[in-house]
């Protein structure tokens, strides 16, 4: 008997009791299988809730443990050659040197408003546990490679024309120097407009978005990625706008977590959801959005209202306007194609007298070139 099924044990005990007892017995029954759906349906209900309250049960870092973005230099010719995988297939070397480190870091008060007014000696960078000396500051408004990536899923029919708004109100508040590209994406990414420095040639594509289809994501993000390496700055960053979670891309969140970490492109998200996820990749969508911004030192904004999407659009173009940038020189510059991680310890200014406590944004390490 302790090898049959469920179904086989109940039959079983069936037939005895109804044999013994008559109809009482399958009162009986019916009240045992009853209390066996109400505890499975109460298990299920269960795992349900915890999927749907995981983005929100994780705390930020203290401000004296948030990591930082480490930016790497123009490499030279002589420099050491990884192999990393294009959407379509092919291959094109990634080159990495860290004889020098830039930390582009973004600071927050207690009310949300950007910390102006820093210098270096309100800093402290550490590589793993070793303080660095802090070689490159600068505080000014440097160009941006940018590139935007739109969710036209069907999902997004009733968000898409303020989408289309935010992404305006975000490129009116860029410097005349960035460049932009833009990729739509939902059964699949599709790159709509190439590098460019005229604002009217990204907006009229915008025109042209239609949404159908489901939610690739991930692929999206490995395009947006590999487009990367055609920009022109070295500060280069992806924004995001979507409704929900992937449930049709070819890379897994994994892969692309990878990849997100070794590109050294900041991520800022704008996640439009519902009061209520209808599936589980909507529920897990948050979280998607939050791991892939916080490791690269960008951010992941959630709301629930369209109309906010503009006033999000333009603070996040107003950060990037405003970051700091540090530079050091790693102390042990080891050539072992390991995860070096680096943060950042910011020194209270008291002489600013800002209430509330300071967030840092940045990234939490890169990977050092192989021998």
């Amino acid at each position: 008997m302790f090898g049959w099924s469920f179904r086989e044990q109940l039959m079983f005990v069936c037939r005895r009791i109804e044999s013994r007892a008559g109809w009482p017995g399958r009162w009986y029954v019916t009240l045992f299988l009853a209390v066996r759906i109400l505890r499975r349906a109460a298990l299920l209900s269960s795992v349900l809730f915890l999927a749907w309250m995981a983005p929100y049960l994780w705390a930020q870092s203290e401000i004296d443990e948030v990591h930082v973005q480490p930016r790497v230099q123009q490499p030279n010719a002589d420099q050491t050659v990884a192999p990393l995988k294009t959407f379509d297939g092919g291959s094109k070397p990634m080159r990495v040197n860290v004889d020098l480190v830039l930390v582009p870091v973004t600071i927050i008060d207690g009310m949300n408003r950007l910390v102006k007014g820093l210098d270096r000696n309100n800093f402290e960078v550490y590589e793993g546990k070793s303080q660095q000396e802090i070689r490159y500051f600068s505080n000014e408004d440097a160009p941006v490679s940018i590139g935007i990536i739109m969710d036209i899923s069907r999902s997004m029919a009733s968000k898409i024309e303020r989408s289309r708004e935010a992404v305006m109100e975000f490129l009116n508040a860029a410097n005349p120097q960035d460049e932009f590209f833009m990729i739509t994406f939902s059964d699949k990414p599709e790159e709509v407009s190439d590098f460019t420095q005229r604002v009217e040639d990204v907006q009229e594509k915008l025109l042209y978005t239609s949404p159908k289809g489901r939610t690739a994501l991930l692929d999206a993000v490995y395009l947006g990625i590999s487009k990367m390496r055609q920009a022109k700055y070295e500060r280069k960053a992806l924004l995001i706008i979507s409704d929900g979670g992937d449930n049709h891309s070819r890379y897994s969140e994994r892969e692309i977590n990878s990849l997100v970490k070794e590109s050294d492109v900041m991520i800022y998200a704008i996640g439009i959801y519902d009061r209520q996820f209808m599936t589980l990749e909507e529920a897990l969508g948050p979280e998607l959005l939050r791991n892939m911004s916080e490791v690269t030192g960008g951010y992941a904004f959630t709301i629930d209202n369209p109309n906010d999407l503009t006033n999000v659009a333009k603070a996040i173009g107003i950060m990037l306007r405003n970051q700091y940038l540090l530079g050091y020189r790693p102390a042990s510059a080891a050539r072992d194609g390991k995860w070096h991680k680096v943060k950042i310890k910011l020194k209270h200014p008291w002489k600013l007298k800002l209430p509330g406590a300071f967030r840092v944004y940045a990234k939490s390490g890169y990977y050092a070139p192989a021998q």
